[in-house]
Order: structure tokens, then sequence, then C-alpha cells
């Protein structure tokens, strides 16, 4: 079979109709080149989070190649205003980030796969193809640890404080307008962009929440703000 007529077999004779999105041109150009070339019908291109989801509306790809790291709008938000518009939408984040915390959102966002820049031409292409019949594609040492740790997250009820509960921490308005953003997979220094302050300021104003929450790291700051529903805000 050749990489043509594999690119279009879940389809029958249409070639799988694909959009890249990415903020480097040169890295955003390769890969549309390389999925061309394989027998994708690359139908879109992006560079900004507010460009994918107008182009995308647009051009209704098959599968989405999306980075997280955007200017504009965040790459989870993209993901998730999509698939919330049309779930027969695949998403296939391509991120030099292998944290947890980025594949966890990652998924809650709606993503089918999740895969490594460092990852080969031939496991790009092959990602592709089986994120467009829905399969779960994960850069190797992410998928176990991580999916666990979504399902834990999504299941367990936060731990209880008994009477105390009513009584949480009060956070700041900018405290938890920053918790917010954290909630949403930015990283410190999107934020800091996002709200026009230093990027140490952002430090302070999370290290100052995870102080009256008696939270220790990003991780648990995240699950706190996705069980109260902050990341949909």
């Amino acid at each position: 079979m050749t990489a043509k007529t594999e690119a279009a077999d879940v389809r029958g004779n249409d070639p799988i109709k694909v959009m890249v999105v990415d903020d480097h041109p040169m890295w955003r150009d390769a890969v549309a080149r390389d999925l061309t070339e394989s027998g994708f019908d690359v139908v879109a291109t992006a560079g900004d989070g507010e460009q994918a989801v107008r182009r995308a509306r647009a051009a209704t790809p098959d599968v989405l190649v999306l980075d997280l790291n955007l200017p504009a709008k965040p790459g989870v938000q993209v993901c998730k205003e999509l698939v919330g518009a049309n779930p027969a939408l695949r998403v296939l984040v391509l991120s030099a980030s292998g944290e947890h915390v980025d594949v966890l959102e990652a998924v809650k966002s709606g993503a089918t796969g999740y895969l490594l820049k460092s990852a080969s031409t031939e496991e790009l292409i092959d990602a592709v193809r089986r994120t467009a019949v829905g399969d779960p594609v994960f850069t190797p040492g992410l998928a176990g640890l991580v999916l666990g740790e979504y399902r834990r997250l999504a299941s367990e009820p936060v731990p209880a404080a008994g009477d105390d509960e009513p009584k949480a921490p009060q956070l700041t308005d900018r405290e938890t307008e920053v918790l917010r953003l954290v909630a949403k997979g930015l990283s410190y220094k999107q934020i800091a962009e996002r709200l026009v302050i230093s990027h140490r300021t952002v430090q302070n104003h999370v290290q100052n929440t995870l102080g009256k929450l008696q939270l220790h790291n990003r991780v648990e700051l995240v699950r706190y703000a996705i069980e109260r529903g902050l990341d949909e805000a």
C-alpha cells in the first residue's frame, strides 16, 4: 500500500483533510509539506489561535495537528472551542512539551492524541492516520501515566475539609484570574503577556495561591481549578 493510498484508506477514495497549526512558519510549512507528500489533503494552516479557529471552521478538516503554545489564543482553548462545536473533529497535539499537566489539559480539551515534536516524520504520518479514525495516539511513556492521572483527577473528589469547606481561602481577583489561566494550560510566560504583568509577578501570585490553598505544586493547583470549573470560565 502506498503512502497516498494509506492516507486515503480510512475515507475510501477521499484523502484525509488535515489542518496544521503552529506559530513557527518553517516548522508549520515542513509538517504541511510532509503530510501533503504522504497523500493527506492539507486544507489549511494557521499561525495563531484565533486564526486557527476561524480557518478550521471554514476548511472543516478531519484532523487538526495543533501546537499548544500559540499567540492570541492557547492551543487548549482552540481545541476546546472547535471540538465543542464539531465533536467529529479529531485533534492531534504536536508539542515540544512533555509535561504531564500539558498532556492532561490537552486531553481534557478534547484532543485525541499527543505527540512530541521529537517524533519522526513516519511517526507523525502514522499518528495522523490513526487519529483520523479516532485512535488515541500518544508518544510512548506519556499514555499510561498521564491518562491514568487524568482518570484519577476526573473521578476522585477533592479531599473533604469538613465543616471548614464553605470557608475556603479567599483569593484576590488577580489570584483567581491567574489560577483560571493556569487551569486553561497557559504557561507563566503566556499568563504574564496576557495580563501585562511580569513573569515574576505571575510566579508570586501562584506561590501565594499555593500557600493559601495548602497545595504543593502546579499539578495540584490545576486539579483544584479544574474541579471547581475555573478552566471553563
